[in-house]
């Protein structure tokens, strides 16, 4: 994986929060700390392009809400148990 970026979020918070971030061999394993853990890993190019610029902390800018929307409910979808699926799987 060339760029990658780990997503948090909290009802609480106003959106999603940038908690890990990197390029090349980081980037590699943050995706695979991920998967080694069951957690969603999305091939979203343009999405983690514009997200690794980003610093550890920050809040998405809102421009991106729409997409990471979309992708947290996919990944809510998953760990429905109606749904049959879960784990880490990639689109």
């Amino acid at each position: 994986m060339e760029k990658a970026v780990a997503l948090s979020y909290a009802a609480d918070l106003p959106a999603p929060v940038v908690v890990a971030k990197g390029k090349g061999s980081l980037a590699d394993a943050i995706e695979r700390v991920a998967r080694e853990h069951g957690i969603y890993v999305s091939n979203t190019p343009v999405l983690a392009d514009a997200l690794v610029e980003m610093e550890i902390g920050d809040l998405i800018p809102a421009e991106h809400y729409r997409l990471v929307a979309e992708l947290l409910v996919f990944v809510a979808s998953l760990r429905a148990p109606a749904s049959g699926g879960a784990g880490a799987e990639r689109d």
